[in-house]
């Protein structure tokens, strides 16, 4: 259990990918702050799972992502409960699809607000704490989206760009520290948001399951598999190891081959 005596917060993290990030963190004997939204019931048996996986403690925080006082607060409560925090993953995330001249300016403001602006402030508020220890592991999920295009998503596409630089640009400042700092940039991932789009898409297109799959959500993966969530906390875990630490200012593409084109 490499990660005991550690602490982690992973934002957006009550279900898919950012769930899997901390189920990976408490395998490892990390202690993990989980944060979102959804079903007070099903949030609370995740935690106490997270407890008994980890043999540490877990807590769950409220923090909306558009508020830079309560990712703040989050931090600090982080940093009184379980110590550090040691590893922050910037995983939080919502989609709007338009085309840009008719596109929300609250959605763009919104997308921008929760994609991009909140890993700053988990940045500007975690690093202090990182340097003190002479160690940290910033992690954010980018996507294939942080180095190609897709139409109708301006505003994730450029979220997600940012993410990558900003990335960069924390790693360059923080490499004397003992901190890392790094992208996973999945393709489409499996997850219960994406199985419960295929039949509405089947509907839509007059489509099977198996056509929607492949020649829809999976298109422009050449393997024609889905990312597990698994895999991603597996990268994001081996990220955290002692054997990563001259791995700093990388994306890591995880997208079946997408952006090797």
């Amino acid at each position: 259990m490499f990660l005991k005596g550690k602490s982690a917060i992973i934002t957006g993290s009550t279900s898919g990918i950012g769930l899997a990030y901390a189920k990976a963190f408490a395998s490892e004997g990390a202690s993990v702050v989980i944060n979102g939204f959804g079903d007070a019931a099903d949030i609370e048996t995740e935690r106490s799972g997270l407890e008994a996986t980890s043999g540490a403690k877990a807590l769950y925080d409220a923090a909306d992502m558009t508020k830079p006082d309560e990712i703040a607060a989050m931090i600090k409560r982080c940093h009184d409960e379980l110590g550090g925090p040691d590893i922050i993953v910037n995983n939080a995330g919502i989609q709007f699809v338009s085309p840009i001249d008719e596109f929300p300016a609250e959605k763009w403001d919104a997308i921008i607000a929760i994609n991009l602006t909140s890993a700053f402030h988990m940045m500007h508020h975690a690093v202090p704490l990182m340097k003190e220890k002479k160690w940290g592991r910033i992690i954010s999920t980018a996507s294939a989206h942080s180095l190609v295009a897709s139409p109708n998503k301006a505003a994730y596409v450029a979220a997600k760009h940012g993410i990558a630089g900003l990335s960069k640009t924390a790693a360059l400042e923080t490499a004397t520290f003992g901190i890392t700092v790094n992208c996973i940039s999945p393709g489409y991932v499996w997850t219960p948001l994406v199985e419960k789009q295929i039949p509405d898409t089947m509907k839509a297109r007059n489509m099977t399951r198996e056509q929607v799959m492949n020649d829809v959500l999976l298109d422009a993966q050449p393997t024609k598999q889905f990312v597990t969530v698994e895999q991603v906390a597996a990268l994001a875990l081996f990220l955290c190891r002692d054997e990563a630490a001259s791995i700093t200012g990388a994306n890591y593409s995880m997208d079946g081959g997408w952006t090797a084109a």
